[in-house]
């Protein structure tokens, strides 16, 4: 991964959202009330991978007591398949685990195959189908796992 990592800072907050609508259809992109909302969260947690060409990908995590959720990870089209997402999602467990989480749980949208593939690749395993979880009565796939320091 050529990208490095930095810790979110409150300039990013148009880039993360204008990244968050690529990334994903409407019903499941954040608007950016709600970006901003989750990125006030007590215990929340954003981490930003910036390459040549800006902003790579970013990760946003909160945390309550040992349970961590990871929000959304996100890495530009043009940035998959290089190790971004991976590097995101160990900085971000790593960061959990400093915290003192135990166990760490996502959703995603059950027709999402490369999300599906990527989650399970990092050792996450389905721990719930969310019927019409999201807009348009879209299945989610609940995940969890235990973080570690790989």
């Amino acid at each position: 991964m050529d990208a490095g990592l930095r810790p979110y800072n409150s300039e990013d907050v148009e880039a993360l959202y204008q990244l968050d609508q690529q990334c994903y259809p409407p019903g499941i992109a954040y608007s950016r009330r709600e970006m901003k909302w989750y990125l006030r969260l007590p215990g929340a947690d954003c981490l930003v991978a910036e390459g040549d060409g800006g902003i790579a990908g970013f990760i946003i995590t909160e945390r309550e007591h040992d349970l961590g959720h990871i929000v959304t990870l996100d890495v530009a089209e043009a940035q998959r398949r290089r190790g971004v997402g991976t590097a995101l999602l160990g900085a971000a467990e790593a960061r959990m685990m400093e915290a003192g989480v135990r166990r760490v749980s996502l959703e995603t949208a059950t027709d999402n195959a490369p999300a599906v593939a990527f989650w399970k690749k990092h050792g996450y395993r389905t721990v719930a189908v969310l019927k019409n979880y999201y807009m348009d009565k879209l299945d989610g796939t609940c995940a969890s796992r235990k973080p570690s320091a790989t």
